[in-house]
């Protein structure tokens, strides 16, 4: 990430609620021992700009939370798993209503195909080829994989 931006200075990591959350203050506290560089890290709720809304919860407690203004940063969008890509489209609408940021990568942990729209991550943690009828959860442990409940 710093290679790519040459430098932190103008980075900031937004991880998407609620999986990302976790994912980008592990991200800013690795950049941290790595690089030493400060990276101011926000939180964003997309529930109310889904394509998808009334058919999942919104839960109070993944309130977006975004410290600075975007104006002329870096935003990577952090999330656990990038799966249809819908959830990053939300986000990148989300976004925009806290500034115009100069440019937006997306780091994910999982991969899993099966995308609906052309969204393709900068940063990967790993590629999981999956079925649509499987679940991923990232967790502090691992990467679980289960059967979606009927």
């Amino acid at each position: 990430m710093a290679e790519r931006n040459r430098g932190l200075d103008d980075v900031v990591l937004v991880g998407l609620q609620t999986g990302g959350v976790p994912m980008a203050y592990r991200m800013a506290e690795a950049l941290q021992r790595i690089d030493g560089a400060d990276v101011p890290v926000g939180t964003l709720d997309v529930a109310f700009y889904r394509d998808d809304i009334g058919l999942r919860p919104v839960l109070p407690e993944a309130a977006s939370d975004m410290p600075f203004d975007l104006a002329g940063l870096v935003v990577v969008l952090v999330d656990d798993v990038l799966f249809t890509g819908r959830t990053i489209r939300a986000a990148l609408d989300a976004l925009a209503d806290h500034g115009r940021a100069r440019s937006v990568q997306l780091a994910v942990m999982v991969d899993r195909g099966h995308r609906e729209l052309p969204i393709r991550p900068d940063y990967v943690g790993k590629n999981l080829p999956t079925r649509r009828d499987e679940v991923v959860n990232v967790t502090d442990e691992g990467v679980d994989l289960g059967e979606m409940v009927k």
